[in-house]
């Protein structure tokens, strides 16, 4: 048994079981699909769409996986009614972390993202908003990319964390890592996270936050604890903790609530997407200025996916969704030609310092690369 340097099996050993020759069988096909494995979990979970058509998400109520952009104009899904559904128990491999060198982003594209960041502290000292969310893209070339042993890297490298692969023929393949939850609600209990602040993993269990972190923070969990107000009979908050994903530490803290009767699902994702931990402070105001400033289009990342609605994975229907951070773009070309599109963003406060926020933004890339 032939093993690559990150402790993996080759891909021939991977497709001996049905459930990734049906992976891949699907992808010849063209048609669509969703892999997805939830934090903590041994258990993969397949949706194989059995045509093409491109489904929207109306009213909420539909059932599937669902896949929404950034700005929310677009909410595709991939019905539980038209997909065949597959589990598989994966078993994690023990690997070997291996530093790979990767071609740094060329001055250009530092300078523009800290003039960037510049400008979003600019408009935050002349109070037109309290934080922005700024990000960046940057291409990579794939030569030889593997879906199929892409996404066992990264179901092994971030167990605590949502992992996914989206495939549909007229939007393209998406995969992530995503230590974000947006919401999970079972009957008229429904749970979400504030997550915020980004350190780099140094070894030590210990993690210290500084100010700009800890504010950056209490903006996320003031927001969601105010939006949930009006929907909401009761809501309940944890204390801020530290919470690992992959090589980057956050601060996290715990939201549960109940929701009123008269409430539904879709007023409760209205008001919480995007949240300030993906956009800012105040929502239309921050949102207006990415849409304006960032000079390319996000599409699905920031945005959110997971679970709506869904039966199989319930005694009831159950929705658990998570927010699209640390994830990729895949563009097909030739073996050579072949891209991936990776999304990073940083949280913009009066005390960022745009070179800081560049070397965050870079950390973060190699939550992605590591698995390229």
């Amino acid at each position: 048994m032939q093993i690559d340097e990150y402790g993996f099996d080759e891909r021939e050993e991977i497709i001996m079981n049905d459930f990734f020759k049906k992976v891949i069988q699907q992808q010849e096909q063209n048609l669509p699909f969703v892999l997805y494995c939830k934090p903590n979990s041994d258990s993969i979970i397949g949706m194989f769409q059995q045509n093409d058509t491109l489904y929207t998400v109306v009213d909420f109520t539909e059932s599937g996986f669902v896949f929404s952009s950034f700005d929310g104009n677009k909410n595709f899904l991939i019905p539980e009614k038209q997909s065949e559904i597959k589990h598989f128990v994966f078993e994690k491999k023990d690997n070997i972390e291996i530093e790979k060198g990767f071609v740094s982003p060329n001055e250009n594209i530092k300078s523009d993202f800290e003039l960037l960041v510049a400008k979003g502290i600019q408009e935050i000292e002349g109070s037109k908003f309290e934080k922005v969310v700024l990000s960046r893209k940057e291409i990579i070339a794939v030569p030889d990319f593997d879906l199929v042993v892409t996404f066992e890297r990264l179901v092994s490298l971030y167990p605590a964390t949502f992992v996914y692969c989206f495939f549909h023929p007229k939007i393209g393949m998406w995969m992530g890592a995503t230590p974000e939850q947006l919401v999970k609600v079972e009957g008229d209990t429904f749970k979400t996270m504030a997550l915020a602040g980004t350190q780099k993993n140094t070894g030590y269990e210990e993690v210290v936050w500084h100010d700009k972190e800890k504010k950056e923070q209490q903006f996320v969990t003031d927001f969601i604890v105010s939006e949930l107000n009006k929907v909401s009979k009761s809501i309940l908050v944890s204390e801020p903790y530290s919470m690992k994903a992959g090589s980057i530490w956050h601060i996290k803290t715990d939201i549960s609530a109940q929701l009123n009767s008269t409430r539904n699902l879709k007023e409760v994702i209205g008001l919480l997407h995007p949240t300030p931990a993906v956009c800012g402070l105040p929502k239309l105001e921050s949102k207006k200025f990415i849409l304006d400033n960032e000079n390319y289009e996000r599409t699905f990342y920031t945005g959110y996916l997971g679970e709506l609605n869904c039966i199989f994975s319930s005694d009831s229907a159950s929705t658990d969704l998570f927010v699209n951070l640390r994830c990729m773009q895949i563009e097909f070309g030739s073996d050579v030609e072949t891209k991936a599109n990776l999304f990073m963003g940083c949280g913009i406060t009066k005390d960022s310092i745009p070179e800081k926020e560049w070397e965050e933004s870079v950390n973060k890339s190699m939550t992605m690369k590591r698995v390229l």
